[in-house]
């Protein structure tokens, strides 16, 4: 069953049964209001009664009497103690009372309402002292047909109601069902429409509200959004993966063919072919684990995050980094500085500079390492003295594979991945990167703690 029809039939049962436990409720309230009411007049007409009897002259026979105070619809008779009725007034119309209802003596006042054929009646009975100084009972059996009949009606009402208020019950529940079901409607013929086209669509969406549909609507067109955004993303990383493995891939093919043409008949050919080879085998090896990196970074990183001594770590960094390329670094500090970070994601981003100034410098050109303390926080400053960048490409470096100098790439290895990375890892630390440079005279990339997260 579609969940619109389930919303219409539920909302439907829900209603109708509400309104079936509503109406019975107020008939019988009604109709236990209005039978106390008429009990309560029998009372007192039989109490009247009794006043009256002891009050008449002993002379007055007892059979006018009663006639006097009957009710007008319905019997009037004294019981004695062994059961026998001392004296009965019927009214017209009653006799049937007097012929087939039980007599019974009642020792104290009995209130009640009975039934005979089909017709509710109320029944009083009252002690009392008779003529000749005994307990008798005075009962009075009181019609309340028209009681009845009233209640009848009602019923009919009731019934009426219910059946007609149904008409618009069934017609509320099919709007309601319809305007919540609505916005799940357009989601799914969306998607159906998404996957058959293949082009990512939003839902329309009414005027902004603050229910519940709206803000499904709204979440479904921000995921929308997203997917269209990462999956733009993905097809432009796979494509920039792509081209960049194409020209590593290239040369392998052609110095590979060239060896198999003409290797072992010229060594020094096949010396350059082997190195060349071994070199873009690297490349491509480096390429994939950025690229990898990149692709893990894509989801929230996870962080051990603890207090860290930074000169001592950027010292340790500094002396690996000398023996792994013998290259000439300067480390300048200055205090000891305490700042909370993730050690390995902090040493891979501070590599990831100290490579590039490795990589866009002369051998022969030192590299200043420094740490200091400012007003703005802890700063690490990578320092080198090589080609530096133009300044209308500082804010493009960032940039997954941008690099400000395509042709040089296979000279340095570079992939235009490495900064990208970097910006990565410090939005996941907290922590501002900048590169100042000027081309020609080379580049200084500073790393800056917050003062909440360096003392």
């Amino acid at each position: 069953m579609k969940l619109r029809n389930k919303i219409n039939l539920y909302t439907s049962v829900l209603f109708i049964c509400l309104l079936i436990i509503i109406n019975i409720s107020i008939y019988f309230s009604f109709s236990k209001l209005m039978l106390n009411s008429d009990l309560e007049r029998t009372v007192a007409e039989a109490k009247q009664a009794v006043n009256g009897i002891q009050k008449v002259d002993p002379s007055v026979p007892m059979e006018d009497l009663l006639l006097a105070y009957v009710p007008l619809n319905g019997m009037l008779q004294i019981v004695r103690d062994d059961g026998n009725p001392a004296g009965t007034s019927v009214s017209p119309g009653q006799k049937s009372l007097k012929d087939d209802l039980p007599v019974n003596y009642h020792q104290k006042e009995i209130q009640s309402i009975i039934e005979h054929n089909g017709i509710p009646y109320a029944f009083v009975s009252i002690p009392m002292i008779s003529r000749e100084g005994d307990v008798v009972g005075l009962q009075v059996t009181e019609s309340l047909k028209s009681t009845d009949n009233m209640l009848n009606t009602l019923r009919s009402v009731l019934m009426i109601v219910t059946i007609l208020a149904m008409i618009p019950v069934f017609v509320s529940s099919w709007f309601l069902s319809n305007f919540i079901t609505r916005p799940i409607t357009s989601m799914i013929a969306t998607m159906k429409d998404i996957k058959e086209s293949g082009k990512f669509k939003q839902i329309p969406l009414p005027k902004k509200s603050k229910d519940e549909l709206y803000q499904m609507g709204d979440t479904f067109n921000n995921m929308i959004e997203l997917l269209e955004v990462n999956y733009e993303k993905q097809g432009q990383f796979i494509s920039n993966a792509s081209h960049e493995l194409k020209t590593p891939l290239t040369v392998i093919e052609s110095y590979a063919s060239l060896l198999k043409r003409r290797g072992k008949d010229q060594p020094e050919l096949f010396d350059e072919s082997v190195q060349a080879i071994h070199s873009e085998a690297i490349r491509m090896k480096d390429l994939t684990q950025q690229l990898l990196l990149l692709a893990r970074n894509e989801d929230k990183w996870l962080l051990e995050v603890k207090e860290l001594q930074l000169n001592r770590i950027v010292e340790e960094s500094v002396r690996s980094f000398q023996k792994a390329y013998n290259r000439e670094i300067d480390f300048v500090q200055e205090d000891e500085i305490v700042v909370i970070a993730d050690l390995q994601k902090f040493k891979q981003l501070f590599f990831i500079f100290m490579d590039n100034a490795r990589k866009y410098s002369e051998s022969e050109e030192k590299i200043t390492v420094r740490v200091a303390k400012s007003d703005q926080g802890a700063i690490v400053e990578v320092v080198d003295r090589g080609i530096g960048i133009p300044r209308e490409d500082l804010e493009k470096v960032f940039d997954r594979f941008y690099r400000v100098d395509k042709a040089r790439s296979r000279k340095t290895g570079g992939f235009g991945l490495g900064l990208s990375l970097a910006k990565e890892i410090a939005d996941v630390l907290g922590v501002q990167i900048r590169l100042e440079s000027v081309e020609g005279l080379g580049t200084t990339a500073k790393i800056t703690f917050p003062p909440s997260n360096s003392h």
